[in-house]
């Protein structure tokens, strides 16, 4: 089963810049389309961005659009999210995990990582 950890979350002004990463562990990262989800408090989370195995096809919630670029080095086992023009409605946990399929987005089963804080001040 492949381990998750984010981090690169932080407190950045609306209209501003971060990159997320996700480090994984084992040797089926690969094999996997990845995900990125967030979950404001008080709200269910939610699908953001997503990326196929190869890197080649990715996609992206509507409210993130032009916005949020998903990539991932499988050399190195890694995730990004790198997300720009930040608005205090992106404030969550963001949260990385392997989906069934690029354009479904659903998460597959197993334990979520610990997530990263993302906070966008007005």
């Amino acid at each position: 089963q492949v381990q998750l950890v984010e981090s690169g979350g932080g407190l950045v002004q609306a209209g501003g810049s971060l990159r997320l990463s996700c480090a994984a562990s084992g040797r089926t990262f690969s094999s996997y389309a990845m995900g990125w989800f967030r979950q404001a408090s008080g709200k269910e989370r939610e699908f953001v961005a997503a990326v196929s195995w190869s890197g080649g096809i990715t996609s992206y919630v509507d409210s993130v659009k032009g916005r949020f670029t998903i990539s991932r080095d499988n050399a190195k086992n890694t995730l990004f999210l790198q997300m720009s023009s930040l608005k205090p409605e992106d404030t969550a946990v963001y949260y990385c995990k392997a989906v069934t399929s690029v354009y479904s987005g659903t998460p597959l089963g197993g334990s979520w990582g610990q997530g990263t804080q993302v906070t966008v001040s007005s």
